[in-house]
C-alpha cells in the first residue's frame, strides 16, 4: 500500500474526528486493509502522526515567481500568510505542529527556503535563524488559540465583551473601557496586527546588526 495513501487518509480522518479519535484500527478500517499492513510502514501512531504534519506543511505553497521582486517583509508575509491559511484549514491537527520541531521533507524545504530569503536580505545568520524560529512560533501559536479544539466561538466572544463591561470600572478602568476593542477585533485582522509588529522589530534588529 503507498504510504502517501495512508498518510493523506489519516489526516483526512484527524480532520473528521481528532487526534484522540483517531486509531490504527479505524485509518486501517477505513483504507480496507489490516493493522499489520500498517505496522509495516510505521512503528506506531507516533511516526504517522509525524508524517501527517509534514503533509500539512506540504501544502503551504507560493511559487517562487510570486516573491520575485518583493521586499523581504512582503516575501515573510506572504510565507506567514500562506503557513496561517494552512493551518486554519486543519484546526484538529493544530497540535501536531506544536508537539515536536518539524524534519521532514516538506518542513526542512520550507525552512531553507525562509533561512534563505532572510540571510539574502542582509539578516546575518543567527538573526535569521531566530527570525524564522519566532515566525513559526507566532503563527502556530495564533492559529492553536484561535483555531484548536475547544477554542472559543463568536458567540462567546460576546459573553465576554459583556462580562468585561460588567466589571468595576474603578478596579478595572482600563478593561472596562477597552471591552469592545478587546473582543471584536476580526480574527486575520489581529493577526496581521501581531505579525506587523514582530516585522517591525525584526527590521530593528537587522539595521542594529548592520551598524554594529
Amino acid at each position: 500500500m503507498d504510504v502517501g495513501r495512508i498518510v493523506d487518509t489519516a489526516l483526512k480522518l484527524i480532520d473528521e474526528v481528532g487526534i484522540q479519535a483517531l486509531t490504527l484500527r479505524m485509518l486501517a478500517d477505513t483504507l480496507n486493509s489490516g493493522t499489520a499492513t500498517l505496522y509495516r510502514h510505521f512503528n506506531g501512531k507516533d511516526e504517522l502522526l509525524a508524517l501527517v504534519a509534514d503533509r500539512i506543511l506540504g501544502e503551504v505553497r507560493i511559487p517562487a515567481e510570486e516573491l520575485d521582486g518583493l521586499s523581504w517583509r512582503e516575501a515573510v508575509s506572504a510565507a506567514a500568510e500562506a503557513l496561517y491559511g494552512t493551518l486554519c484549514r486543519h484546526p484538529n491537527a493544530l497540535s501536531l505542529l506544536a508537539a515536536q520541531v518539524p524534519v521532514g521533507p516538506n518542513a526542512l524545504r520550507g525552512r531553507e527556503r525562509l533561512v534563505t530569503l532572510f540571510t539574502g536580505h542582509g539578516f546575518p545568520i543567527g538573526l535569521a535563524a531566530r527570525a524564522f524560529t519566532a515566525i513559526g512560533h507566532y503563527v502556530i501559536g495564533f492559529a492553536i488559540q484561535q483555531y484548536g479544539p475547544g477554542t472559543p466561538r463568536p458567540e462567546d466572544q460576546l459573553q465576554l465583551r459583556d462580562y468585561y463591561k460588567s466589571l468595576d470600572p474603578v478596579a478595572y478602568p482600563a478593561t472596562t473601557a477597552a471591552a469592545d476593542e478587546l473582543t471584536s477585533v476580526p480574527l486575520h485582522e489581529e493577526f496581521r496586527f501581531g505579525l506587523d509588529l514582530l516585522l517591525d522589530g525584526l527590521e530593528g534588529q537587522r539595521q542594529l546588526q548592520a551598524e554594529a
